[in-house]
């Protein structure tokens, strides 16, 4: 495993749907708790070192007009009403002023947003990644950052999924292959 080096010049910190209505929910294999706990760490020790941060919130109009509507086997099914605070990002994690908050339509960040274009503008080069679901909004934001050569740092106990095995299955088949996997710790170290 490679040392770890951050510049937080260079650097974003991407936190994924760390918003009221997500985290509340079961998480595996950590509990929602225990994510914002360590998005928090980083969040501050980021803000701290001038480095961008990026909160992303998934939203959609009252009507679901603008919400992805396809035909698929397994609907992501959200169970009775939303709350009204539900898109509201967790007030531990921000949002504080200077972090950018994008509302994204789709489970990738980068599709639909101007996330690329806020960070491209700042000089970034290095995505952070955490959030929930580690294999839905976070793998897709990972595979489109890849895909535009976005140096990737996953902080793995700052995500979690639905189940412990989606988890396990993205954080050791497919984080390693685009990017670096560390602890929480370790990116903290590794900044500075």
């Amino acid at each position: 495993m490679s040392t770890l080096s951050i510049d937080p010049k260079t650097t974003a910190l991407v936190l994924i749907d760390l918003q009221q209505g997500i985290v509340g929910r079961p998480g595996a294999p950590r509990p929602g708790a225990e994510v914002i706990r360590n998005a928090a760490r980083l969040a501050d020790k980021f803000r701290e070192r001038g480095a961008t941060i990026a909160l992303v919130r998934v939203s959609f109009a009252a009507d679901r007009k603008d919400a992805v509507s396809t035909q698929v086997d397994a609907p992501f099914q959200m169970s009775g009403p939303l709350p009204p605070n539900w898109t509201e990002i967790v007030p531990e994690v921000g949002p504080r002023e200077g972090d950018l908050v994008i509302t994204k339509r789709q489970w990738g960040a980068f599709y639909g947003t101007d996330l690329d274009l806020h960070l491209r503008r700042r000089g970034v080069r290095t995505i952070v990644l955490g959030g929930i679901a580690t294999n839905f909004g976070v793998e897709s934001t990972a595979r489109d950052a890849f895909e535009r050569a976005y140096q990737l740092v996953f902080a793995e106990d700052a995500m979690t999924s639905l189940t412990a095995e989606g988890h396990a299955f993205v954080v050791q088949n497919i984080f390693p292959r685009i990017g670096l996997v560390r602890s929480t710790d370790a990116v903290l170290e590794g900044l500075g």
